[in-house]
């Protein structure tokens, strides 16, 4: 089951998980509440999961690929693991499936605090379009994972700021509305 957690305010290595002491989880229903889906799904079986073959009929998420993250198969690795780092938002969005690996993906709260999003194999995540995030591996530094998309795959990120774009507005729309 994934594992979700308000990080420390440390500038040490990204990798290293970051947790406040006490800990302080966040559970699936606080992680919906912002908007973030997660799934568990049959990594071994991707190719031919009747569930995965559902989700992206009924999300129509016609467009995927594979990437994987790790020194001898990235190019530019160390460039891109900085970008993915950023923090950022899409205008679509963010639909990845861990295959194999783990990592963190990072979200903003409605407080603008960050939650720290353990991923490993199995674990689908959709992060709405206008939400502040990043991601970054873990110390085991190695993740395949497969992205997802409605239509083509648009890849631009918008670094923070971007409260301007129409995305982030309707998100934080839902955030207030989440709220009441």
């Amino acid at each position: 089951m994934v594992e979700a957690w308000y990080m420390d305010e440390s500038q040490e290595d990204q990798r290293t998980p970051h947790r406040q002491r006490p800990n302080r989880a966040v559970s699936l229903e606080q992680l919906r509440r912002l908007g973030v889906v997660y799934r568990r799904l049959d990594a071994d079986n991707y190719e031919t999961d009747p569930c995965l073959k559902e989700i992206r009929r009924a999300e129509n998420y016609s467009w995927m690929d594979i990437v994987t993250i790790h020194k001898d198969k990235l190019p530019n690795y160390e460039e891109k693991i900085k970008t993915f780092y950023e923090e950022h938002l899409h205008l679509d969005d963010e639909i990845r499936y861990i295959l194999e690996g783990s990592g963190y993906f990072d979200v903003r709260d409605k407080d603008d605090k960050w939650i720290r999003i353990s991923m490993e194999k199995g674990d689908m995540i959709t992060l709405p379009a206008g939400i502040y995030h990043r991601f970054t591996l873990d110390e085991n530094n190695y993740v395949k994972a497969m992205r997802l998309f409605v239509g083509e795959p648009v890849w631009t990120a918008y670094n923070r700021p971007a409260d301007d774009f129409p995305a982030r507005k309707q998100y934080m729309k839902f955030l207030a509305e989440e709220g009441h």
